[in-house]
This record gives structure tokens, sequence and C-alpha cells, in this order.
């Protein structure tokens, strides 16, 4: 069997992502670029986790850290695990920068090797959508959960098209007709991602029924989709344009609180 044939999706990923490490920080809604983004960030976690007080959050797809750093400003003792040594590079020489204590190690969020019952949280930001096997991936996280512990996945639908959507697109259309605007050549980078996107599981967005039915086949319980992020997005619209704002605004977008129960092993 040659190299080739066993390169697959899960590596394609993998590789994507390493190739956007260098320029990840750059773009709103990777990193945070305002106190008041940081603020309503906090203000997510703490009200589905609450104060960190030295319980151990993990914090998966971790990248460069951001959602790492947010975790450890509220005093959880964080874990952040990433399979794209680039972005990890970049995670921690930002941690020795900040002089956080936070650990960062190489692995996959969907076979995490951790011992079961390790954490009292667990954290993702838009790792869900895409995910090759979603269903193993959250049987993985409720097993590394505490009894009691809780999963935050913040995510959306960026998939299905908008109002918003269909409306810029026809602007654009409607400007190069005038010549006010030169038609946008499609960069290999975002040909890709398109390409990535139509091979995973949630290819046609992951929607927060979809993913809440998921989550409570592996056992989570309670469970509770929070829609209420418009003090993030309004935050990150400052540093964006007015077209992907409107974009972001129409968006299904969502955070999704599950539990272990207390009585599950």
């Amino acid at each position: 069997m040659n190299q080739a044939s066993n390169y697959n999706l899960r590596d394609e990923i993998k590789e994507y992502w390493s190739m956007r490490a260098a320029t990840f920080d750059e773009q709103p809604g990777h990193e945070i670029f305002s106190e008041t983004e940081r603020a309503a960030w906090h203000a997510l976690f703490e009200r589905h986790f609450g104060k960190g007080n030295g319980r151990k959050a993990l914090d998966l797809a971790s990248g460069t850290g951001v959602i790492s750093h947010l975790m450890h400003d509220l005093g959880f003792d964080v874990t952040g695990m990433d399979w794209s040594e680039a972005m990890l590079e970049k995670a921690r020489a930002k941690s020795k920068l900040r002089g956080s204590n936070i650990t960062f190690l190489l692995g996959d969020a969907e076979r995490t090797l951790e011992d079961d019952n390790s954490y009292d949280v667990v954290v993702t930001r838009h790792l869900v959508w895409t995910l090759v096997d979603p269903a193993a991936a959250f049987a993985e996280w409720f097993r590394v959960l505490k009894p009691g512990g809780k999963l935050l996945v913040v995510d959306g639908d960026f998939v299905s098209p908008t109002w918003a959507t269909k409306f810029n697109k026809a602007m654009a259309g409607f400007l190069e007709t005038l010549g006010l605007r030169k038609p946008v050549e499609t960069i290999p980078q975002l040909q890709t991602h398109r390409d990535i996107l139509a091979r995973v599981h949630f290819s046609r967005g992951a929607r927060s029924d979809e993913v809440s039915s998921m989550l409570a086949s592996v056992g989570f319980d309670p469970i509770k989709v929070d829609f209420d992020l418009k003090q993030i997005h309004a935050a990150q619209k400052k540093h964006i344009s007015f077209a992907k704002g409107l974009e972001r605004g129409a968006q299904h977008r969502y955070a999704i609180c599950a539990q272990k129960p207390l009585e599950a092993s």
C-alpha cells in the first residue's frame, strides 16, 4: 500500500489547520481584538461553568490557545489539545509570553487518550462542524468528564445560506456588472476548505438540534442550548466588514451546555 492511499480526510483536515496557523490570530472570530469581546467570552463561560477555582478544564482543538487563555483567566487549570504542531507552537509561545501555566498537548479531539473521569469541564469552539465522526467524539468527551462535569460546545451552521448571504452575493454581482467591483478569484486555501467541508459529517451545517440529539444519545443530560451570543458578535463586528457582519449576525450560532449525570461512571 503506498503512502498516498493512507492519506485520508482526517489527514487533510490536520494539514489544512496547520497551514492556517501562521495567520490564524489575524482574524476576528479567532483571536480576541478588544477587552469588550474578552469580557463577553468570560461572561459566556461563567454563565455555564461558574468560576474555575482550580477545576480541570480541557480545551479541545485549542488552536493558538485563545479559548484556553480565556478559561485560564477564570481560574481553571487548563489543558489545551490540538493535533496541529504548528498551532501548538504558537499557543505555547503565547502562553510563555503571558506567563500562564497552561499545558498544551498534541492530540486528537476524537481520541484524546486522556484518563476516564479526569476533567471537570470540556470546551470546544468551532470544532464540531469539522468532525469526521461526531458520535465517537461526543462519547469520548463524555468519557473524560467527571460525573457532574459539563461540556460547552460553541459552534454554528456556517453552511446553510441565509438572507444575508444571498443579499451580499446579489450586491456583489450587481457591483461587478457596473464595473465597481472585480470578480473575486477563488484562492486555493478557500477551495481546500470547501473540499473538506463537503465530506465531513455536518457537510450541510451543524444545527443545534442535531448536535443536541447526538449528545443526548451518548448520555449527556441535561442539555441546554444558548443562543445569547449577541455581546460576542457585537464586539467582533467592529473589526470586520459590514457585509461579513451581516452574514455572521444571520447565521445559526449557539453554545450548547451538556452535563454528564452525577451517577454516570
